[in-house]
């Protein structure tokens, strides 16, 4: 295998993929060669400029490149026969994800998507009590970085939890509203969105990356139980009603604690064993695309909002409210 790209996430790919007893790290490549250099030095492997100088000598490898190349850089590897995970989202529009997930089928190879969420332990215990989800409220809120300030907050952090939302409702999407802004860079930096599922889920969903504090948690209602997810403090509260009482003491309230996982580790680990075994992945080629449609509507709402602000703050005066 191989790391192509070489940033924050790619470095953490390559030190996994090296400490791997199921493949081996060859290579790491980046446009960046001081960087890509520094990262193979560490894991005592050569680093390339090019990434085509690495066909022939690789069966597999992590895209870790920023998102608008991802297609490319996807699309010349499964090309040549090398089986693919790339990270979220899979591709910058739904053409070029339909592309790839059709000439992985042409040439018979995985293609992975790097929705880290799915392999985290939230993920297993969420999917041991979830049956049929009503209501989903969604927070993902984070201090402003400065990575990835390439996409907006949705492509950024917010498509990690619809994609969790879509592994959990099984039904359609019928429509997505979505408003926010951007504040510290050119694209939207906060946003909320609204899903409305065919099945009648609706799902919340809020990201932020310029916030005072970290927080992620989500809160699921479905029939006859309230499910609250911390993330950060790895703990769950499951509300269930006892019997046919409605009375808070026919209400059986638990506490439990999940251990959270390595879950890049295991996310690789599940693409190694697809290539090796010829599994479907957990998060399929499809499975990225879907994630990708959601959190591509979910933009142009968002932007679309973007542009009604800008064109209201633009005119004389101030606006008018509603029923002035």
């Amino acid at each position: 295998m191989a790391v192509i790209g070489t940033g924050h996430f790619g470095t953490y790919h390559a030190q996994k993929i090296a400490a791997s007893q199921q493949a081996e790290l060859v290579a790491v490549a980046d446009i960046d060669m001081a960087r890509a250099k520094a990262v193979g030095e560490t894991l005592g492997v050569p680093a390339v400029s090019d990434f085509r100088e690495l066909f022939g000598r690789i069966e597999a490898a992590s895209v870790t490149v920023p998102t608008q190349a991802h297609f490319e850089v996807a699309r010349e590897c499964l090309e040549r026969g090398i089986h693919v995970l790339v990270e979220k989202p899979i591709t910058d529009s739904l053409a070029t994800a339909d592309a790839l997930v059709e000439l992985a089928k042409k040439r018979a190879c995985i293609l992975q998507v790097g929705h880290l969420v799915r392999f985290s332990g939230v993920a297993e215990a969420l999917r041991r009590h979830v049956t049929r989800p009503l209501y989903i409220d969604s927070v993902r809120i984070a201090p402003f970085s400065g990575r990835s300030t390439d996409v907006n907050v949705v492509l950024d952090l917010m498509i990690h939890d619809i994609d969790l939302v879509l592994s959990l409702v099984d039904s359609p999407i019928l429509a997505i509203d979505a408003a926010g802004a951007p504040v510290f860079t050119d694209h939207e930096d906060i946003c909320t969105a609204r899903i409305k599922f065919a099945n009648g889920c609706i799902a919340t969903i809020t990201a932020s990356r310029i916030s005072f504090k970290t927080e992620r948690r989500m809160r699921i209602f479905q029939p006859s139980s309230y499910l609250s997810v911390n993330f950060d403090s790895q703990s769950l509260s499951i509300a269930r009603r006892a019997g046919d009482g409605v009375s808070a003491a026919a209400v059986d309230i638990r506490e439990e604690s999940y251990e959270e996982v390595d879950a890049l580790e295991r996310e690789i680990g599940a693409f190694i064993a697809c290539v090796r075994e010829g599994r479907r992945p957990i998060v399929s080629g499809e499975e990225g695309r879907r994630a990708l449609e959601a959190a591509l509507i979910a933009t142009r709402e968002l932007q679309a909002h973007t542009r009604f602000v800008m064109e209201v703050n633009s005119d004389q005066g101030p606006a008018r409210k509603v029923g002035s």
